[in-house]
């Protein structure tokens, strides 16, 4: 499909005075475009929870998840990919965000770079993208040459992809192992992609990694348990975790983070049943990492010696 002709370049007509209003009247409509957003993500839930569970299933088989895109669409992968590693205490090489142009292309366009499928397959054999990993494709046209290129290089060496776009039929759904595809419809100011697009990429995102982040045990109750104390801000945010979870106090929970290695789901463990670090971690190993498994199995024995 000629770029003309996909949705997300057509003018909308809701939006055809924006340029003659009074500035209160533009952030309105704005807003009353942006709320279609939200609708068109909740048309995706049932393949996104799929993809949710391929990933997070590859995830913990070893496997790293890729995010790759040009552009806004790059832009937000690099951002999930990063905000991945302190949030939820990953290794910077889990979670890897590639973007048309590297580095440079987050700052300012990179001429040309989106355009090459030969430059998508050598960024992925840079960070030796193998059969283990999950690729996320993100591309609001789905016709993006660098996201394609990067899903052909992923299928031929055995991996999983998972394309976010925002138009129906798109080239990318027909390579694609999933296609999450939210409709929000003409942008405000026609073909910026960067906002009704941008929003429903970021909020697909958001779910996409979240949700493996919750499967592979990086979430307790609703606390991101996983986070790294690299930091007084994190640190606090550390302890006050261990307090919520374990009831101990500020101090208490500090000597418990020191004593687990500043881990903090090792450090709710031994707060919680009384173990050593090395039996908490082990008992961790054999419970998926799964912090309310491991205490609900701890209190049903607990409570069968009884």
């Amino acid at each position: 499909m000629k770029i003309e002709n996909l949705v997300t370049e057509q003018q909308n007509p809701a939006t055809m005075k924006i340029d003659q209003l009074k500035t209160k009247e533009l952030v309105q409509l704005i807003n009353q475009e942006d709320q279609k957003v939200a609708q068109a993500v909740a048309m995706q839930l049932d393949i996104i929870a799929q993809a949710v569970d391929l990933i997070s299933q590859r995830f913990k088989a070893g496997g790293r998840l890729i995010y790759c895109g040009a552009g806004t669409s790059g832009r937000l992968g690099v951002l999930d990919a990063a905000e991945l590693v302190p949030t939820f205490g990953l290794a910077p090489q889990q979670a890897v965000g590639l973007i048309a142009g590297g580095k440079a292309a987050m700052f300012q366009a990179v001429e040309g770079a989106e355009d090459d499928q030969q430059l998508a397959i050598k960024d992925l054999q840079k960070i030796n993208f193998s059969g283990q990993d999950t690729l996320i494709a993100i591309a609001s046209s789905g016709r993006t040459p660098y996201v394609i290129g990067a899903v052909d290089y992923c299928h031929q060496v055995g991996g999983k992809s998972a394309a976010v776009v925002c138009v129906p039929n798109s080239k990318l759904a027909e390579t694609a192992d999933l296609t999450i595809a939210p409709i929000v419809g003409p942008e405000v100011i026609t073909g910026s992609t960067r906002m009704k697009a941008g929003t429903a990429q970021k909020m697909v995102l958001n779910m996409l990694s979240t949700g493996v982040m919750i499967k592979v045990g990086k979430v307790y109750q609703n606390l991101m348990v996983d986070v790294l104390p690299t930091n007084e801000k994190l640190e606090k945010r550390a302890i006050r975790i261990i307090q919520a979870t374990t009831e101990k106090d500020s101090s208490t929970a500090k000597q418990l983070l020191i004593a687990a290695h500043r881990q903090v789901p090792i450090a709710i463990v031994m707060g919680k049943t009384g173990l050593d670090y090395k039996t908490a971690k082990s008992y961790l190993r054999k419970n998926d990492n799964q912090v309310a498994l491991v205490i609900r199995n701890w209190q049903s024995k607990d409570g069968s010696s009884r």
